[in-house]
């Protein structure tokens, strides 16, 4: 009969550190010798949440708050609705972020205790306890870090994206719907509400374009990393052959604009198309022409909505959107200004941000941040997580660079 060694038993037994490496390997996906020793972890994660509190500035959130509650409970708020609808956005995405980090902070200090619960009664359950908090914590903060990143003038805004189907023909038009399940799957797991305004569905498979909102705090900053070209190779689904193809899809992230925000679109710059809505197959096609599309004629771009009964509610839609777009499209001409008064070389990174090659390996690698991951199907499913946060980190090292 086999006998382990004593050393061996040591080194795997619950309350050791090899045990609690061995664990935390294996829930955060990082090799053993790269998992430091929990206290170290429990240290680091300290200085982390410390510093989030420092740079969100907690106090002076708190008396925002008290601030905002005091606007919010004026017997005549809403004598002024934009006005009303400032303070009570405000006041909801403030007490979120106190929320939070006082959710974060109350983990951190019963992880604290729960350790020295575990050292203490050398408990393999309370160990495995211990870890599968400390890996989902150690992910909380994260999360909350990159939060503290998006500081620009908009990120906290909800977004509006646009995906449409560029080169490949059926494949692009197919490669688009499959982007549109990926962000719908994304928003799902994170709760974040997501409306379709409208979709224009390609003839043979997939969608030419579509078009949608999110809306939750925080939206645009955190998808609008997503903005620009992704590149699908395959084994086509649509070639008798069998062959491979390559095939694009866009996509654009706007913020959603408030009451505040002020886009002057004048009568005579817009034509206002109706039609009626259609689905795929046939389906959904209602019976009046209630569907609207809006021609910005100075810049060309068109905006369409079709998932309201009313042609009037659609209109108001459409032109929300619309002037979502000119928004975005002031910035990046002023930008481009910055950049030209720069001499900035580096071009924009909108474009061929990501690939996803599904033969003949499988791989997803984003070709600024140049993370990559074999996992191609959890992304599909909307598992962007780690893209999304790389991808504002990276942002944000240019940004200070420039």
């Amino acid at each position: 009969m086999e006998t382990k060694s004593p050393d061996v038993e040591c080194r795997a037994a619950p309350g050791s550190g090899y045990w609690i490496q061995s664990h935390l390997s294996d829930l955060v996906g990082l090799p053993i010798v790269a998992i430091p020793d929990i206290a170290e972890v429990l240290g680091e994660l300290e200085q982390t949440l410390a510093g989030i509190e420092k740079v969100l500035d907690v106090p002076r959130l708190r008396e925002r708050v008290a601030e905002l509650e005091q606007e919010a409970s004026a017997p005549d708020l809403w004598d002024d609705q934009a006005n009303a609808q400032r303070v009570t956005s405000q006041l909801s995405l403030v007490q979120g972020d106190v929320r939070r980090i006082e959710a974060l902070r109350r983990r951190l200090d019963d992880l604290v205790v729960l350790v020295e619960l575990a050292e203490d009664e050398d408990d393999a359950d309370s160990w495995t306890e211990a870890a599968n908090e400390l890996a989902s914590l150690r992910k909380a903060i994260g999360e909350m870090e990159v939060r503290t990143l998006l500081s620009g003038e908009y990120d906290a805004r909800e977004a509006l994206v646009t995906i449409r189907s560029e080169a490949g023909g059926v494949d692009a038009a197919d490669w688009a719907e499959m982007l549109l399940r990926l962000y719908s799957r994304y928003c799902e797991r994170h709760g974040w509400p997501m409306e379709v305004y409208d979709t224009s569905y390609a003839e043979e498979a997939g969608i030419k374009s579509a078009t949608f909102a999110v809306k939750a705090p925080y939206a645009y900053g955190t998808l609008s990393i997503e903005q620009g070209t992704h590149r699908l190779v395959r084994i086509s689904p649509f070639d008798n052959q069998g062959r491979r193809q390559t095939s694009f899809a866009a996509v654009e992230v706007v913020p959603v604009l408030e009451e505040t925000d002020h886009i002057d679109i004048p009568e005579d710059e817009i034509r206002v198309d109706v039609y009626r809505s259609s689905g795929p197959g046939g389906q959904g096609v209602n019976t009046t022409d209630s569907a609207v599309r809006i021609t910005h004629i100075p810049t060309g771009i068109v905006v369409s909505c079709q998932n309201e009964r009313s042609q009037l509610q659609n209109r108001a839609t459409a032109m929300a959107v619309l002037q979502a777009k000119l928004l975005q499209r002031q910035r990046e001409e002023e930008r481009a200004k910055i950049n030209a008064l720069k001499d900035d070389s580096a071009g924009s990174w909108g474009t061929q941000m990501r690939s996803y090659v599904l033969h003949p390996y499988q791989m997803v690698k984003d070709l600024r941040t140049e993370y990559e991951t074999g996992n191609t199907a959890a992304v599909l499913d909307g598992e962007i997580d780690d893209f999304i946060e790389e991808g504002i980190r990276w942002r944000r090292q240019r940004e200070t660079a420039s």
